[in-house]
């Protein structure tokens, strides 16, 4: 039997289908294929979430647990573990979709390409043994970019962020 991709099915058949032999049954498959890419399907394609507009969302820092040893300043190399989430107006503390959840070694407040602008800000001051919750609003963040699949255009993120290490300057 030919299929419609032009290869060769040979028998025999060992399935059936509601007694439908196989030709019937692959006869339907284009039109499924057809009305399924009509309406929206995308087959796997992974695409970003939407978010709306959350430029409104103001930056805020939380100390959930104030640390005793060294205090992160700028130019000190900082180790942090953090977790992010996309912020909700709905979700318990404004944390949405996790995003991330790692593990960043970074000079602080010296190379804006090695962190957002937010989460340098929200680890300026802690020291460590602390941990700190940051809101960070899009300009503080990816702004009307995004960043990959993760991260829409135009959305805020919620951070939590532990200090573990401060060395320097």
């Amino acid at each position: 039997m030919r299929l419609f991709n032009g290869s060769v099915l040979t028998g025999p058949f060992p399935f059936t289908l509601g007694g439908m032999t196989p030709r019937l049954r692959l006869g339907w498959l284009p039109l499924v294929l057809l009305l399924a890419t009509s309406s929206g399907c995308d087959f796997g394609k992974v695409s970003a979430p939407t978010a709306p507009d959350q430029s409104n969302v103001p930056y805020a820092q939380i100390d959930l647990t104030v640390g005793t040893g060294a205090e992160a300043v700028v130019a000190s190399t900082v180790t942090v573990v953090y977790g992010a989430w996309l912020y909700s107006d709905t979700a318990i503390d404004h944390k949405g979709t996790q995003v991330d959840q790692n593990t960043l070694t970074f000079v602080l407040g010296t190379n804006p390409t090695q962190v957002i602008v937010g989460f340098d800000k929200g680890v300026t001051g802690m020291k460590v043994g602390g941990t700190r919750r940051v809101i960070v609003p899009p300009s503080m963040a990816y702004g009307a970019n995004g960043n990959g699949s993760a991260i829409p255009p135009n959305a805020a993120l919620v951070f939590d962020i532990g200090l573990t290490g401060v060395t320097g300057p």
